[in-house]
């Protein structure tokens, strides 16, 4: 069984590349796997096994 987790990007005005970056990292720490960026809402969809 899969589970999400949707998140919300802001822009900030200043160092994005590597926020970004920092987050795609962390979550992947975690297990989670971007499977959607979705530019035009400035979302990040997130995919991981449930039973890991």
């Amino acid at each position: 069984m899969k589970e999400y987790k949707v998140i919300s990007w802001t822009m900030g005005l200043t160092n994005n590349n590597q926020r970004l970056e920092d987050i795609l990292n962390e979550y992947g720490r975690q297990g989670w796997k971007a499977i959607d960026l979705d530019h035009s809402r400035s979302r990040i969809v997130f995919e991981r096994d449930r039973n890991r």
